[in-house]
């Protein structure tokens, strides 16, 4: 059942930004590091023939490298058009089916997955189902693997200061002297006080990664675009703030602007068979006295 509170109506409202312009946030939107899919195989033991649930698979950033490692997937995508898109972009993997459903009311198979994917995603999965349902999805000693990327600081330091003059001026929930924060500084208790809140899952294992990447200003405005908090903004609003930042970045940033992600993949695993569960021990046979 999901709660009909103003935030939970907000964020299912913001999760169906995505599907407007599939193609946009194809195009513009980046992958993940390489090392994190190497940490992923290590950690989650997503090789060769691993059979994975992905959870919210977007056009499908993260389930191409996981595709080319030889796993056996299945994407779940609530976006019509974003389905579509990944569903191209992974036609050439006979071992992947991208299934177009919301993922809190879509019925799992039988069988159990050894992996549960989530790549910025589950944040968006109603909190009242998604431990639960991804617990319920893997077999025992099966590894949940949530993969988060926020902005940190670095990259063009001082544009990132002087943007939010545009943000504070078109965009009024904008809190006043917004920055990134520092990326040793970016708190990670709440993924794992919910696990740990589920019962459903063991430690937490972290692995973290910082990098930049490089925009031109017209490349910086379309992932911008691919943004759900600038999609909500009214069209009046978005394009005045759209507009004040290309002025910035062409006027004091000779019309490139690098930011700093970082990413952080989050693998819980479900406990593995218990004795309860295994095959009743063969009698002992009687020894002659």
């Amino acid at each position: 059942m999901r709660d009909d509170t103003p935030d939970e109506t907000r964020r299912i409202h913001l999760s169906r930004t995505f599907d407007e312009d599939a193609e946009l946030y194809d195009r513009a939107r980046p992958g993940y590091p390489p090392e994190l899919f190497d940490d992923l195989a290590e950690v989650a033991g997503t090789g060769p023939g691993c059979r994975v649930l992905e959870v919210g698979a977007g056009t499908g950033k993260a389930t191409l490298p996981l595709a080319e490692r030889g796993c056996r997937i299945t994407a779940v995508e609530l976006g019509t058009d974003m389905a579509a898109v990944a569903r191209r972009n992974l036609a050439g993997f006979g071992s992947v089916e991208v299934v177009t459903a919301d993922f809190e009311t879509w019925p799992l198979p039988e069988e159990p997955f050894d992996a549960v994917v989530a790549a910025t995603a589950f944040h968006w999965i109603d909190p009242a189902v998604r431990m639960v349902k991804a617990a319920d999805a893997l077999r025992p000693g099966g590894a949940l693997s949530v993969v988060a990327t926020q902005h940190v600081a670095g990259g063009s330091e001082e544009f990132f200061v002087e943007v939010q003059d545009c943000y504070e001026r078109f965009d009024p929930t904008t809190p006043p002297g917004l920055r990134p924060p520092a990326a040793e500084d970016v708190d990670t208790s709440d993924h794992a006080d919910e696990v740990a809140r589920s019962g459903r899952f063991g430690p937490v294992v972290f692995r973290r990664y910082e990098w930049n990447l490089t925009y031109t200003t017209a490349e910086y405005m379309e992932v911008l675009r691919t943004y759900s908090s600038h999609r909500a903004l009214p069209p009046e609003a978005r394009e005045g703030l759209l507009g004040c930042i290309v002025g910035l970045i062409d006027r004091r940033y000779e019309g490139w602007v690098t930011k700093r992600y970082l990413t952080e993949l989050r693998v819980s695993r479900t406990p593995p068979r218990s004795s309860v569960d295994a095959p009743p021990a063969a009698p002992t046979p009687h020894r002659a006295r």
